[in-house]
């Protein structure tokens, strides 16, 4: 008769897989199936050939694991105390596996332990550490991928990098150091426009306040209206290209200043307050978006020449729509306001036709006339 042996070869999500292999005790032939979500497993070949598949199936499911093991133990040093859901949203696991992780790695030794109620969560005992000098190929270019100086710079810690990158370079293996040496060399991160440079002077105070924790008060020149003196607590700096933003906590708001029109910041003997779960890279992504659904918005239609298009085509995001028709090509562009428009449209000339909203074309109209009257041209 032939023997019935039920192997557990791995785990997904919260599932074990389980192999029903059916053969004989010389080895010939057998057939197995997965119990895993009801989907059948096709193999068919000898004893030893299903135990070898077992096997590598062992050790990659451990691999996986011990690497997810790793992850956890890391984000705990990092930020102290995390909710099951937080890290199952930050492994991509299930919070039953972030639970069966923890009991693992309390097996192994590590302190970890749960506090309950609110405001509590898995964390690690008060002082353990653990060093894991082990990096991939991957971890290692991302560490040494040319960061740009012009940042670091800005904030007064271009030395700093320098030295931490030439430290964490000796400290690597030789293989690691040339990947290290050939990730600095292949790519550079330059985050400039092509604009002048603004006045950054204030940056290195800002960024002090931080360090400290203690509020900052400076001049606020808002562009049109009168610069006024504000007294703000910090809580991020953000560069957005090469443009430096201030996140602060004034009046019970949020608010974001540009660091370019900040003069005369001075350190506050106050230490600053900060909103409770506030998180900077949360609020830039929604205030990015919020700032974006803000914008003037004034859309145009018009029938341009082929030549035309090329520079239509450079506004980017702003050309809506586009089309031939003839031997003109209508297009629909996004402007911030009617005067943007305006410009535009007396860019190129007998080239161009606004289309619509009528009332654009009525000022082309009046533009042009009034342009020939200025040249006398009858």
């Amino acid at each position: 008769m032939p023997a019935i042996e039920e192997l557990t070869t791995g785990r997904q999500g919260d599932e074990h897989r389980r192999i029903t292999m059916l053969g004989y005790p010389d080895g010939r032939r057998l057939l197995a199936r997965s119990r895993f979500r009801h989907e059948p497993l096709r193999l068919a070949g000898s004893i030893e050939h299903i135990y070898d598949t077992c096997c590598h199936v062992f050790l990659l499911t451990w691999v996986v694991r011990a690497d997810r093991l790793i992850s956890t133990l890391l984000l705990l040093q990092v930020h102290g105390r995390l909710t099951a859901r937080d890290l199952a949203e930050r492994l991509e696991i299930s919070e039953r596996t972030v639970l069966r992780d923890m009991d693992a790695l309390s097996a192994a030794g590590v302190p970890v332990v749960a506090d309950r109620g609110p405001g509590g969560g898995w964390r690690l005992v008060d002082g353990y550490q653990t060093k894991l000098t082990g990096l991939t190929a991957a971890e290692t270019q991302a560490l040494f991928v040319a960061q740009p100086p012009q940042l670091f710079a800005a904030l007064g810690l271009g030395s700093a990098v320098e030295t931490a990158w030439l430290k964490l370079h000796a400290a690597l293996p030789a293989a690691s150091q040339q990947q290290a040496e050939r990730a600095r060399r292949s790519i550079l991160i330059d985050p400039r426009g092509w604009q002048a440079s603004q006045s950054l002077a204030s940056l290195p105070v800002l960024l002090d306040a931080l360090w400290r924790e203690r509020r900052v008060r400076f001049i606020y020149d808002r562009g049109l209206s009168e610069p006024g003196e504000r007294l703000v607590n910090p809580l991020g700096l953000v560069a957005r290209g090469s443009v430096w933003y201030l996140v602060a906590w004034r009046n019970d708001e949020l608010r974001t200043y540009r660091v370019s029109r900040i003069r005369d910041a001075v350190l506050d003997e106050q230490p600053s307050t900060r909103p409770a779960n506030f998180d900077l890279a949360t609020y830039w992504e929604s205030s990015t978006v919020e700032f974006r659904e803000r914008l003037p918005r004034y859309f145009a239609t018009f029938l341009v020449a082929p030549s035309v298009m090329r520079w239509a085509r450079y506004r980017g995001w702003r050309l809506e729509e586009e089309h031939e028709e003839g031997s003109r090509v209508r297009i629909r562009v996004r402007f911030d306001a009617e005067e943007e428009a305006l410009q535009f449209a007396l860019s190129f000339g007998a080239d161009i036709e606004v289309v619509e909203p009528p009332e654009l074309r009525d000022k082309v109209l009046e533009t042009a006339r009034n342009t020939v009257e200025r040249y006398n041209i009858t």
